[in-house]
């Protein structure tokens, strides 16, 4: 596959807007042996729950800060880092390590012993968890498989390399980053059964790319961060698509929903969703986008308005919102099971659930039924 190149991309640009970025977590719906969980009186189209999800096997909390969740599509399995101790199957250090949490058993444990470079990230069904770490003088991709514990590692030949997994963890798609003086970087799509890899582009510079892509591999999304350009690549064409913001305004990339539907980009002040079928754009104003869901219809939002909530779900087809945190909370991609059934996100709040006493970040997850 020939590699696509692109220069002088910001010859067209003047007197852009600096432009916000967005952070990481996930989501899941139902209650579990030994969790915490309220009930809420938020206003919302639906009933909704809240969880605590970032505990032991026993129902412990931890005791360090958790972050950068990431659940699955049927929101059973939650990846997410954190510095406990407490949470894995025999106590750790307390260093950021990557933790899984089973919805279904009730189980916690640690996955790997490394610390992440980068918010870790589950396949869809579930099976793999994936995140880059620090190998030497390169980075690796570790791509765990859940079941049987074992571990595949990719040289991704850089610093700092971005990740995404496929639906079955079958397809990875990530950005090398080469050491100075070389200033470029490679958008490269994986296929670990063939163990074939394809440049997809080449991008001058080192700034975040953050590849996002679809579950079944036909559609993969990512930037050129330094440019602020928002790129499409379709499988079926071979080919990159875009700037898809058009080339006079500056873009930044939060992700692509997994069946490749919508791409979700920040532009000024507002959120932006992009359908990859039609090319067309609708616009939510003033608002900065954080997740999608995996069906591309849910939209996890944070308001710019102070003294509002601080995470809000809008249902893209009706135009509904539903409260997801009036508290201080922050997420990530990922954040949003299908059909915006969960939300996982982290808060230092004290009290969204009972018996929060361990004074540091937490995750939860609100379910809506």
């Amino acid at each position: 596959m020939k590699a696509n190149t692109h220069t002088n991309r910001g010859t067209t640009r003047r007197l852009r807007t600096a432009l916000g970025s967005a952070v990481a977590v996930c989501a899941v719906a139902t209650a579990l042996p030994g969790v915490a969980r309220a009930e809420s009186a938020d206003v919302g189209v639906r009933a909704s729950g809240i969880e605590r999800v970032s505990v032991a096997t026993d129902g412990a909390q931890s005791d360090g800060s958790s972050t950068d969740a990431s659940i699955t599509p049927d929101g059973s399995r939650i990846v997410f880092s954190s510095t406990a101790t407490n949470l894995g199957d025999t106590p750790t250090t307390a260093a950021d390590r990557v933790h899984l949490r089973d919805r279904r058993t009730g189980e916690t444990r640690r996955i790997g012993g490394e610390a992440p470079l980068h918010p870790p990230t589950i396949s869809a069904d579930g099976g793999y968890v994936g995140y880059p770490v620090g190998w030497l003088q390169s980075d690796l991709i570790r791509l765990h498989q859940v079941r049987t514990g074992n571990t595949i590692g990719h040289n991704c030949m850089a610093h700092n390399c971005e990740m995404s997994l496929g639906a079955e963890g079958l397809q990875l798609a990530y950005s090398r980053r080469f050491r100075p003086p070389e200033p470029n970087q490679r958008i490269t799509v994986l296929d670990w059964r063939s163990n074939k890899s394809y440049t997809i582009d080449v991008i001058h510079n080192t700034a975040p790319s953050k590849p996002s892509l679809s579950d079944n591999g036909g559609f993969l999304a990512y930037q050129d961060g330094e440019e602020q350009d928002v790129f499409v690549w379709d499988r079926s064409n071979g080919t990159p698509a875009g700037p898809i913001e058009g080339p006079a305004k500056a873009a930044t990339l939060v992700q692509l929903s997994d069946d490749g539907s919508k791409v979700v980009y920040l532009s000024g002040s507002d959120t932006h969703v992009h359908d990859t079928r039609s090319g067309t754009a609708r616009t939510v104003p003033n608002v900065r986008g954080v997740a999608i869901d995996p069906t591309g219809r849910y939209l996890l939002y944070a308001p710019h308005e102070a003294g509002g909530p601080a995470l809000v779900l809008r249902d893209l087809e009706s135009g509904t919102d539903e409260t997801v945190s009036n508290r201080p909370a922050s997420a990530g991609i990922d954040a949003v099971s299908a059909g915006g059934r969960a939300v996982v996100f982290h808060s230092t709040a004290d009290d969204l659930v009972p018996g929060d006493t361990n004074g540091t970040s937490d995750l939860f997850v609100r379910s809506f039924r």
